[in-house]
């Protein structure tokens, strides 16, 4: 068995982050912004659903975009093998910065959108503010996953374990 992807040696890492490309960050932010919106999508309905009030609803979309963004590292990592308390470990390091350039980037468009925070389920601006707000998230974090990635940071510690 190869252990070179699993080699600690500040040669190791070094490597690794010389492979740093845009390919790798797109595919690091889709995965964050693919769990970012089941969860997010998710709580927003749930909180009009309820008729909860804007501060509830988001704070809910955005409680349920980490744990759906987490979850999905989680998964994947516990399937390469490693304990479910590891797994945690590297969901949280891999995730934390993407998800929460995501969901700042993201809420700040919905909020700064005239009218979307009153917006219903049904209604055009609701769905228009809610994925132009995902668009620009993406166009933000896909540099910054870039730039972790290539210091070893960020999704480089998914690729360590797969």
């Amino acid at each position: 068995m190869d252990h070179t992807a699993h080699d600690s040696s500040p040669h190791a890492s070094h490597d690794a982050r010389a492979g740093a490309t845009w390919g790798m960050a797109v595919k690091a932010t889709l995965h964050c912004l693919t769990g970012c919106a089941i969860g997010e999508i998710l709580g927003m309905v749930v909180g009009t659903a309820l008729r909860w009030g804007n501060v509830p609803t988001m704070v809910l979309a955005i409680a349920l975009a980490f744990l759906f963004g987490y979850s999905f590292t989680l998964f994947a990592v516990v399937r390469a093998g490693l304990s479910l308390k590891a797994a945690i470990k590297v969901a949280l390091a891999a995730d934390t910065v993407s998800i929460a350039v995501m969901e700042l980037v993201d809420n700040a468009i919905i909020a700064l959108t005239p009218g979307a925070m009153d917006a219903h389920l049904s209604d055009g601006l609701f769905w228009s503010a809610l994925l132009g707000g995902f668009a620009v998230a993406f166009l933000v974090t896909t540099p910054i996953n870039k730039w972790m990635i290539g210091r070893g940071k960020g999704h480089a510690v998914v690729h360590a374990h797969h």
